[in-house]
């Protein structure tokens, strides 16, 4: 990575991470000495993706002429990396100093830093991944559309959660869950796709056997899906290519024709969260994330719509330290996954002196943690308590790109009493650091069974039937 000379200092740190830099620290400084400066100049980022939506952004940089202007560099390549991961698409114009658009090329390009961040884009759009760089005034406008999200409880429906450590199933009768159950699987350290295919389908049936048909099948599962198909999902990280073509693209496709050709729709689980807060809310700017086997984020707009965009908060920045926690997937550092996950819990454990078993997955890994919590330990204590400082950050982070005035977490990590605790030290970072936004953004921490199964349940009002 390029020099960056905004290296700041949280005033609220978590205790088992006193390195971390959050992102949205860094970025709020580099433009406050923008505007000092007298010498900013502006910059327009469009990004395209199907069916020719486009978002935009804009900000601003050194002027090339000033002495920090080498920090340009750093603050554009990051701020690109939390558009792509969260608006999605795989044409990027810019608009600004032609050396930083000379720059992107070179990181996007094939033997770049950021190559697989091109390569998953061209996967997702099944497009090359562009990078265009232009003058600011040719930078085309923003032309987005939503769609209407789920609700659709008539019938009987299955809803399925893909999570990376369990799989969750829930059989719905018009909008009453009457079953759910929860299966531990191996989903990301299998090769075999068949594998997948049959715990899924197993799933199905389990919960079908518990009403008189099948109506709809909705399922939320982590990763990116575009008409129903996989285009990239951590779930199926092992399986090589070749196979993932030939058997994981159309997978719940094929298994939605298996349980009798009937209404199917997969989304993002961090959308199906955002869903599901929405619902239980009864409002509109809700913001998901499920701290799983990775992160994963979603969210509802003002008109009650999820949009399109990728919502891959997985992916995103939010530790800008040079020794932050290295993201083995992308080969990118300070990402979410790392940070909001039970990797994030693995992680930090060490530093709190809990030693893990090796030879344990790492769902049973962060059981122990929990486990321990539960019994009083102090050092797990102070592992969740680092995530939800992490998650003040974040919020904060977010808003820079979202309109928020919920946020529903959810998932494994936030199960127990750990979930309590993310939750408030999330809220002591907002009291001390974003005044502005602890009075806007209500935190809601789900009940236990909402927080494990609720995904499954608010995944089968996904599909319209008839």
């Amino acid at each position: 990575m390029r020099k960056f000379d905004f290296d700041v200092t949280p005033n609220v740190r978590p205790v088992l991470d006193k390195d971390f830099r959050p992102a949205v620290l860094c970025r709020r400084a580099f433009l406050d000495d923008v505007d000092k400066s007298g010498t900013g100049v502006p910059v327009k980022i469009a990004l395209e993706r199907g069916e020719g939506v486009i978002s935009t952004f804009k900000t601003r940089v050194f002027d090339e002429t000033h002495e920090k202007s080498e920090s340009n560099f750093f603050f554009i390549e990051r701020l690109v990396k939390s558009l792509l991961w969260g608006r999605g698409g795989w044409k990027l114009t810019f608009g600004g100093p032609s050396a930083i658009g000379d720059y992107l090329k070179e990181v996007y390009s094939e033997s770049g830093s950021r190559s697989f961040d091109a390569f998953a884009m061209r996967r997702v759009y099944e497009n090359p991944f562009v990078v265009e760089a232009t003058d600011i005034d040719l930078v085309p406008d923003a032309c987005g559309k939503t769609e209407p999200v789920g609700r659709h409880f008539d019938g009987c429906r299955i809803g399925f959660d893909a999570g990376g450590s369990d799989r969750k199933v829930s059989a719905v009768v018009d909008g009453e869950p009457v079953f759910s159950e929860e299966v531990v699987w191996h989903p990301k350290i299998n090769e075999d796709p068949d594998y997948h295919y049959r715990e899924i389908l197993e799933a199905m049936k389990s919960a079908a056997s518990h009403m008189p048909r099948v109506d709809a099948i909705g399922v939320s599962a982590a990763g990116i899906y575009v008409n129903n198909c996989v285009r990239m999902a951590s779930l199926f990280v092992k399986v090589p290519d070749e196979l993932f073509e030939k058997k994981v693209k159309n997978i719940f496709r094929n298994i939605a024709s298996e349980m009798g050709e009937v209404p199917l729709e997969v989304a993002n689980d961090g959308d199906v969260t955002a869903l599901a807060g929405a619902m239980d809310i009864d409002d509109t700017n809700v913001m998901g994330i499920a701290m799983g086997t990775s992160e994963a984020g979603g969210y509802v707009d003002d008109n009650g719509n999820i949009t399109g965009a990728l919502n891959e908060f997985a992916f995103m920045p939010v530790d800008n330290a040079l020794n932050a926690a290295l993201h083995e997937w992308s080969g990118d550092i300070g990402c979410g996954a790392k940070y909001f996950s039970q990797d994030a819990v693995i992680r930090l454990a060490p530093a709190a002196g809990i030693e893990l078993d090796d030879t344990h997955t790492p769902a049973e890994k962060l059981k122990t943690v929990q486990q321990l919590h539960s019994a009083g330990g102090a050092g797990a204590k102070k592992i969740f308590e680092s995530i939800g400082v992490y998650l003040g950050y974040a919020i904060a982070d977010y808003s820079d790109f979202y309109d928020i005035r919920h946020i529903l977490i959810l998932g494994r990590v936030t199960s127990g009493e750990g979930g309590s605790l993310i939750r408030e030290n999330a809220l002591k970072v907002l009291d001390a650091e974003f005044p502005e936004l602890s009075a806007k953004i209500k935190l809601h921490l789900p009940d236990e069974s909402s927080r494990r199964v609720g995904q499954s349940i608010a995944a089968a009002g996904l599909p319209h039937i008839g």
